[in-house]
């Protein structure tokens, strides 16, 4: 199946439980668009706590830390030990910056 679909089409845990409740709904079964509303209201809740306690952008300067340091060594195999140390330390110094810019 993965051959037809891709591996896009898989669905994170959130994602399964709230299809599994929407078919629940769409097919008439009890209790079912409780279930859809409960767990869409949650994932809402969720997203929007992540986003006004800046979570969210934590978790993206994160992410371009870890990538700017897969970066320079994938550019730089043959680095030595000092210029990786520099690099990670420039990277960490940057995310460390940005997350204190926040406030």
């Amino acid at each position: 199946m993965d051959a037809l679909l891709g591996p896009s089409w898989g669905l994170s845990e959130p994602d399964l439980l709230q299809q599994v409740a929407m078919l629940g709904w769409l097919g008439g079964v009890p209790g079912s668009e409780e279930a859809l509303k409960g767990i869409t209201a949650t994932r809402v809740a969720y997203s929007l706590w992540r986003r006004l306690n800046g979570r969210a952008e934590i978790d993206r300067y994160k992410a371009e830390c870890v990538a700017g340091i897969v970066e320079f060594i994938r550019s730089n195999p043959r680095a030595s030990r000092d210029a990786l140390d520099r690099a990670v330390e420039k990277q960490v110094r940057l995310f460390a910056a940005r997350v204190q810019a926040m406030g």
